[in-house]
């Protein structure tokens, strides 16, 4: 395809690019709602609170583990192929994801959705850049960021909507379509594009960066559903993933063609700044992760109401994220990264004092705050990590954000989810000492567990309905009182070491040294720039 063929068509390209990109984000948001179905014997797969912390989790951990390798994989073979291959993939396990008749089989086909998402997000950026001129290419960034914030808004009403209508997998299904429509689409529009210099791959770095979260995860998780780190494969399991992570950081530092640059750790303005995205995401993925059963289990909202009650945070975030840079460019990064700390911080803690009748506008005005705090947080840390090394190692710095935000997603959901489950554990099996050992087993997993054997048991059931909503409660208290202790030690670390202006270093302008992702000459140097541009301000994958 020639240059000029390309230069016409190229909003048509961009907006399946979006097209690709909104699925990959959209599918996250869509399945928060689906959440409390899922857990659901009856209407959906029976699934306990640390198989639902999975099927998250098994995309977030697969995703953040590859995202890097599979944007040299592009620049090596070629980035529409591997877009094609990534959405592909996505599709068909989309497809398993919505037919799967047992939790285990749903983690596992969440896991291959990770896989081919992380094929998608970085070629859509690479080939943005070699579309589009310098002068038009801050525009089309523009479009290509504004698709995650799209997708927070739309996600949980659209699943919500199909909820009301089709059963849990259409939230997984309605991905099918728009990948179809979008390998057509791509077929005919989008121009093939290598790097004439690709970066090696570390298929060392990917394998003990996975098996170390993994490990990690699968310990913080089982602690929850045991309400103790006593047991061998607990703690064991948690032993094993922090060493494999210390033998991963130890290759990653001597290896010359990283998968995580974590060299670049040792600047201080950019260790920050990522501790302070990595702190804050955390705190959110928990929050949301049990915000979604508060609205359909207690307050027994429908999917679709629940959905549209998540509305306020995504507006938050598309009104401030635009305004934040010149909050930056007038108070400094630090002003401005320590109040949105501390708003997202109390909004966070405010969600400790929810009951069973907390009038909604409260809570609408709370993840007002929180978006506002987000959005207020994630564009001057943003802009300090891309400013804290020189230009030509721009697309390592965004990959360290990028991995560093998925990682944190992936603990924040199983470390506050496990607390939640702990304390609900503990504060219902009293009411359910009588029961039968079957009944008490899976009543006690999760308030939908509970709700489910209430039902089984008809009439006589009746009394756990309100001591399941108290105990869900309490976990849920505790969890955002932890929140908040995070959100504010976030707050002290920003004041502290958080530098009143962000400048780049002199050495900016200099050429690459050769080795790693660098996108090659006068190709992914802009597109690792831009990758850096405030787009983290939209919602985790």
């Amino acid at each position: 395809m020639d240059r000029e063929t390309i230069h016409r068509r190229r909003w048509g390209i961009l907006g399946v690019l979006v097209i690709s990109l909104l699925i990959v984000v959209l599918d996250n948001t869509i399945l928060n709602v689906a959440l409390r179905v899922i857990s659901d014997p009856n209407e959906g797969l029976g699934a306990s609170q640390s198989q639902l912390a999975w099927s998250v989790n098994s995309y977030t951990l697969v995703f953040a583990g590859l995202l890097f390798t599979w944007g040299v994989i592009g620049d090596r073979v070629g980035r529409k192929r591997v877009l094609m291959l990534g959405l592909a993939v996505f599709g068909l396990a989309s497809l398993a994801s919505a037919y799967a008749q047992s939790p285990e089989q749903l983690i596992w086909a969440r896991a291959l959705m990770g896989f081919g998402g992380a094929a998608v997000m970085p070629q859509t950026l690479s080939i943005i850049t070699n579309v589009f001129s310098a002068e038009e290419r801050g525009r089309a960034i523009g479009i290509w960021a504004g698709a995650v914030g799209l997708a927070l808004g739309i996600g949980p009403p659209l699943g919500g909507l199909l909820l009301e209508h089709f059963w849990w997998g259409s939230v997984f299904l309605v991905n099918v379509p728009i990948v179809l429509i979008g390998l057509v689409l791509m077929a005919v529009l989008v121009p093939e594009s290598r790097n004439e210099h690709p970066g090696r791959l570390d298929p060392t770095g990917v394998l003990l960066s996975i098996a170390g979260l993994v490990l990690l995860v699968y310990g913080i998780i089982g602690a929850g559903e045991r309400s103790s780190l006593a047991a061998p494969d607990v703690y064991g399991s948690i032993l094993a993933g922090l060493a494999v992570l210390a033998v991963f950081v130890v290759h990653e530092a001597r290896t010359e063609h990283p998968a995580l640059n974590v060299r670049l750790f040792r600047n201080p303005r950019l260790s920050v700044a990522i501790v302070a995205i990595m702190m804050m995401f955390f705190a959110m993925a928990g929050v949301l992760f049990f915000m979604t059963f508060y609205w359909q289990s207690v307050r027994e909202f429908t999917p679709l109401h629940a959905g549209l009650l998540v509305l306020p945070i995504a507006a938050a975030q598309l009104i401030i994220a635009p305004l934040s840079p010149y909050m930056v460019a007038r108070f400094g990064p630090k002003v401005v990264a320590a109040a949105g700390v501390f708003l997202a911080s109390m909004a966070l803690g405010s969600y400790g004092l929810l009951d069973t009748g907390t009038p909604v506008w409260m809570i609408e005005v709370a993840f007002f705050v929180q978006g506002t705090g987000m959005a207020m947080v994630m564009v001057p840390a943003t802009e300090l990590i891309m400013a804290s090394v020189p230009r030509h190692q721009a697309g390592a710095a965004s990959a360290v954000q990028n991995t560093v935000r998925q990682v944190a997603t992936a603990l924040g959901v199983a470390v506050l989810g496990a607390v939640i489950s702990t304390v609900y554990r503990f504060d219902i099996d009293p009411y359910l000492a009588g029961l039968p050992e079957n009944l008490r087993r899976s009543g006690g997993e999760s308030i939908e567990g509970t709700m489910a054997v209430a039902g089984e048991l008809g009439a006589e059931g009746a009394f756990l309905a309100a001591p399941a909503k108290e105990a869900f409660l309490s976990g849920m208290h505790l969890a955002a009182l932890c929140s908040l202790v995070i959100g504010l030690m976030c707050m002290v670390i920003v004041l502290i070491w958080l530098p009143w202006h962000s400048d780049r270093p002199d050495e900016q302008d200099e050429p690459p040294a050769g080795g790693g992702h660098s996108g090659g000459e006068g190709d992914t140097r802009p597109q690792d720039r831009q990758h850096g541009h405030p787009i983290a301000t939209g919602p985790s994958e």
